[in-house]
């Protein structure tokens, strides 16, 4: 049996998304800025549709083959959202872009890379405050 050809229409689709869009979309080349290095971080959304039908030509025998009609579209955004900052000394922070937020989910993904730096923080200095009361018990 022969393959219907939407499944090829879907697959070019889906080929041609995958060229547009690689994991140095989301994630890009480190830049180095003396002893720092600088990795931009990107937000990828896309989308696609494809579509057909099998007809019978009006001027076709009543047994043969059915023609086939379709099309298929993409379209891909590429928004910057934050760089990663890795200084010399091994510190790393976040630097986010203040784009608006579109959404809910959008507005938790913002708030992420500023929870994880109070949270560091916070370990950073329970730790630091454990140390001391043990260097001063002993």
């Amino acid at each position: 049996m022969n393959e219907h050809p939407i499944k090829n229409l879907m697959s070019e689709t889906m080929e041609k998304i995958k060229s547009m869009v690689d994991v140095n979309t989301i994630i890009g080349k480190p830049i180095q800025a003396g002893g720092t290095t600088i990795i931009p971080v990107s937000k990828v959304t896309f989308g696609f549709g494809t579509g057909g039908t099998d007809f019978q030509s009006k001027n076709s025998k009543e047994h043969s083959p059915v023609c086939f009609g379709g099309g298929g579209g993409a379209g891909v955004t590429v928004s910057p959202v934050c760089f990663l900052i890795v200084t010399s000394d091994g510190d790393a922070r976040i630097l986010p872009l203040n784009a608006q937020a579109e959404s809910t989910a959008d507005r938790l993904v913002e708030m992420i890379p500023s929870a994880i730096n109070k949270f560091s923080s916070f370990m950073e200095s329970k730790n630091k405050t454990e140390t001391e009361e043990k260097d001063s018990l002993m």
